[in-house]
């Protein structure tokens, strides 16, 4: 999270640096619309660096991974930016329209303008032919980016409607972008602020155009065959074995990666629950029904079906340098751990001298299956895990203090959580408050790959 912080506030603060820098008498404004002119651009500028930034991140690179902690928290990223980018265009459209409405109005007098010289670049009065043009359409993209981000926040809205709208932001953006180059002061373009502005702006379209030819994450994308499918109706969960004969790269435990059974539907993130091997190149999904599409999986899935996978993705990779561990596994957050259990248990029988972590994991569910508990604690023991399954309605919350109780070594251990991003935030600031490093030794998958 402290990554993705630093990446949020530095490029909003980067970009009013080089703005500042670009536009000094920002402070000697002598009246309210010189101010409201420098806001105007000023607004504008943070709006479409926000906007451009979150555009390319949705085409899912694979160059900051590493930097910001993972694909989950660069899509944590993008969706503030997206937030930010609304909440400025907001301004800027009332920066814009607001002064004109007082005017009509009655509370401001329109302001007297002096006699413009004539422009004698030639693309500088391409562009000023084209600022009416620019504002009108600027305007619409605003109201319809403003529409499409707020149902994509929309947590109710199906995700199979939210995959084609949110495609729609790409169309919205390449609209803005015009809207930007032609109404920014043309002289700026000459200095760093326009430079940085150019350059996003470049890599946005790119993005944009690249998401409109669902191209996104093409290099990464194998052709796979569903080999088996097992659904446990205690805790409404498929399990899905995919066969990946040419092309996977093999993942870590706690990666993930994006399947596509329905072209229709778009690629959808799912936790690899399996270790790697080359011996035989299958890969397993643990999909919970949650939502519109998880929940219909298992009508729709079938043996011999063909699948895209895109990946793999995440950082979640359980390499800390403690001598301990703490995991815990909320609900379908057990999913992970299962794949990190299966790669141990894989490497202790080729290495059975190798020295290994000292783990407890600690299982919080609602619903009980005994078949999926009894595969879960054979694949503790056979990678020696110390389990704790905690069933709600049974034992109650987990908390901190139980987990100090049960593992006393704490405070040499580092945590690992994949469950309910509300109860892995009430943990950290509860074993923060207790002294440990949460920075350093408290790991959170933020598992929300839709805005």
């Amino acid at each position: 999270m402290r990554n993705i912080k630093y990446a949020f506030w530095g490029l909003l603060g980067l970009l009013s640096l080089l703005w500042l820098a670009t536009e000094p008498a920002v402070f000697q404004a002598t009246n309210f619309f010189a101010l409201r002119g420098a806001m105007v651009q000023y607004s504008g500028i943070l709006a479409i660096g926000a906007m451009s930034v979150a555009m390319i991140l949705a085409l899912r690179p694979r160059w900051p991974e590493r930097r910001l902690g993972g694909l989950d928290k660069m899509y944590r990223l993008h969706k503030w930016l997206g937030i930010a980018a609304l909440f400025v265009s907001v301004i800027h459209w009332l920066w814009s329209k607001g002064p004109k409405w007082a005017v009509g109005w009655g509370w401001l007098d329109r302001p007297v303008r002096a006699a413009r010289p004539p422009l004698e670049n030639p693309i500088e009065q391409a562009f000023a032919n084209l600022r009416g043009t620019a504002e009108g359409l600027g305007e619409w993209a605003f109201y319809a980016a403003a529409l499409l981000i707020a149902l994509a926040l929309t947590r109710y809205f199906p995700y199979r409607l939210f995959y084609k709208t949110h495609r729609l932001l790409a169309v919205t953006y390449l609209i803005l972008a015009f809207h930007a180059v032609v109404l920014l002061d043309f002289d700026d373009w000459t200095a760093p602020l326009g430079l940085v502005t150019a350059l996003l702006l470049a890599f946005g379209i790119y993005a944009a155009v690249i998401v409109l030819l669902r191209r996104v994450g093409s290099g990464r994308q194998v052709e796979g065959r569903i080999a088996s499918l097992h659904y446990y109706p205690g805790v409404r969960v498929l399990e899905t074995a995919i066969d990946v004969p040419k092309g996977w790269p093999g993942h870590r435990p706690g990666q993930f990666a994006f399947a596509t059974s329905d072209a229709s539907e778009g690629a959808h993130p799912y936790t690899i629950a399996s270790a790697w091997r080359d011996s035989d190149r299958r890969i397993t999904f643990i999909a919970k029904e949650l939502g519109d599409h998880t929940s219909r999986l298992r009508e729709k899935l079938r043996v011999g079906q063909n699948v895209k996978v895109e990946g793999p993705y995440g950082c979640f990779d359980f390499d800390d340098g403690q001598p301990r561990q703490i995991w815990i596994g909320g609900g379908i957050g057990i999913t992970p751990f299962v794949a990190r259990m299966k790669y141990i248990a894989q490497e202790r029988r080729a290495h059975p001298d190798h020295p290994s972590v000292t783990v407890d994991l600690f299982h919080t569910t609602a619903d009980i299956d005994e078949t999926a508990l009894a595969k879960l604690k054979a694949d503790a023991e056979a990678a020696n895990i110390h389990l704790h399954i905690l069933v709600d309605a049974r034992d109650g919350r987990l908390t901190g203090d139980r987990i100090r109780a049960i593992v006393p070594e704490w405070r040499n251990a580092g945590i690992w959580f994949c469950g309910p991003a509300s109860f892995g935030e009430a943990l950290r600031k509860d074993f923060s408050a207790h002294g440990l490093p949460v920075t350093e030794r408290f790991h959170q998958e933020l598992f929300e790959m839709r805005p």
